[in-house]
C-alpha cells in the first residue's frame, strides 16, 4: 500500500513500522489543501490529525483507490463519516492511545478546582498568604458523574476509585456499561445526584450538549470538567450558570472558540463569555493538551498501526 501523511506531529513509530512491512509512506505535512487534493489519487491510505476537513471533496479526490483514513487522535467531527461509509472508506481513530493521559488531566483539573490550587499559586506569587479563603473540599465525599463511558470515561473512573468518591455514569450510546468503577444511571439521576460532572463524549450529534436547560436540571451546584470537545458546552450558558451559582467552577481543556486545528486562539478578540472565564478565579483553563503526553503520542501510533494492519493484512 501507499500511505500519505498530512500531519507533522505523528510519532515515527507508525511510518517506520508501515515501511518495515513493505508499504510506501510519503510525508507531505506542510502542503496546502490544493496540493493534498492533487496528490491523493496516488494513495491507498491517508493519515491526518486535524489540519484539513476530510469532506466529500477530499474523499472523492482519492478516487477508487483510497481505502482508509487514519485519524491520529480521537475526534472525527471534521471527517464526513457517512460519506466515507458510502464510499467504502474505513475511518480509523486512536482514542486508546490517549485514554490514560486524558483521565489524569481530568482528575488533575478537578483537584485544582476543589483545592483552589491555581488561585492559591497566583496569590502566593503575588505576595499574598490567603489560607482560610482557600480551604478545599475533599473529593471522597462527592459524587462524580461521567457523561460518556468509552475509553476516556472508563479510565477516569479508574483513577477516581482511589479517592473513595462515588462515581456514576451516563452514556446514551451504550447499554449494560456499568462496571466495578462506575454505576450506570439515567441522565436524570446523574443530574439529581452529581456534585461533579465530567464530559467524555464525541461532538457528533452533541453540539451544545451542555446548555442552559442542561445546567438548570442539576439538583445541586456542580463542578464541570471538559476534556472532550469545546463545542459540547455553550460558553455563554456556562457563564450564566456560574454567575447564578449553579456551577461552582469549571476545568476546561477545550473551548468552543478554538480553531479546528486546535493550534490557535486569539483570546483578546474573543467574546465576553470567554473573557469571563479568563478573569474568573473559579476556572482552570488549558490549551487542549489533555490528550498529549510523551507516552500518548507513541500510543496513538501503535493503536493506528494495529488497526490498519489488522484490517489490511496481506494487502
Amino acid at each position: 500500500m501507499k500511505v500519505i501523511f498530512l500531519d507533522p506531529d505523528a510519532h515515527p513509530f507508525l511510518r517506520e513500522q508501515l515501511r518495515a512491512d513493505g508499504h510506501t509512506v510519503d510525508v507531505h505535512s506542510t502542503c496546502d489543501r490544493a496540493t493534498a487534493l492533487r496528490l491523493l489519487p496516488d494513495y491507498d491510505g491517508l493519515m491526518i490529525r486535524s489540519r484539513f476537513d476530510i469532506d466529500r471533496e477530499m474523499l472523492d479526490a482519492g478516487g477508487d483507490r483510497l481505502k482508509f483514513v487514519a485519524r491520529w487522535g480521537v475526534g472525527t467531527d471534521h471527517i464526513d463519516l457517512a460519506y466515507a461509509r458510502e464510499r467504502g472508506i474505513i475511518v480509523f481513530n486512536s482514542p486508546e492511545g490517549s485514554k490514560h493521559t486524558v483521565a489524569e488531566h481530568a482528575v488533575g483539573m478537578l483537584l485544582m478546582l476543589l483545592n483552589h490550587l491555581g488561585r492559591a499559586d497566583r496569590q502566593v506569587r503575588a505576595g499574598e498568604w490567603v489560607r482560610r479563603g482557600n480551604v478545599g473540599t475533599e473529593l471522597q465525599y462527592l459524587t462524580v458523574g461521567l457523561v460518556g463511558y468509552g475509553n476516556m470515561g472508563q479510565m477516569t473512573a479508574r483513577r477516581l476509585q482511589g479517592f473513595g468518591c462515588r462515581v456514576i455514569t451516563h452514556d446514551k450510546f451504550r447499554t449494560a456499561y456499568g462496571d466495578a468503577y462506575a454505576e450506570a444511571v439515567s441522565l436524570e439521576q446523574l443530574q439529581r445526584e452529581a456534585d461533579v460532572v465530567s464530559l467524555h463524549m464525541f461532538l457528533e450529534g452533541n453540539r451544545y450538549y451542555a446548555n442552559a436547560d442542561w445546567f438548570a436540571a442539576f439538583a445541586k451546584p456542580v463542578y464541570l470538567i471538559n476534556t472532550a470537545r469545546g463545542l459540547l458546552v455553550n460558553t455563554a450558558d456556562l457563564v450564566d450558570a456560574m454567575e447564578a451559582g449553579r456551577v461552582l467552577g469549571a476545568g476546561l481543556d477545550v473551548n468552543e472558540y478554538e480553531e479546528q486545528s486546535f493550534v490557535k486562539l486569539e483570546p483578546d478578540a474573543l467574546p465576553e463569555p470567554y473573557q469571563y472565564l479568563r478573569r474568573s478565579d473559579r476556572t482552570v483553563l488549558t490549551p487542549h493538551i489533555a490528550g498529549w503526553s510523551h507516552e500518548a503520542e507513541e500510543g496513538h501510533a501503535r493503536t493506528l498501526y494495529k488497526k490498519i494492519t489488522e484490517a489490511f493484512t496481506g494487502v
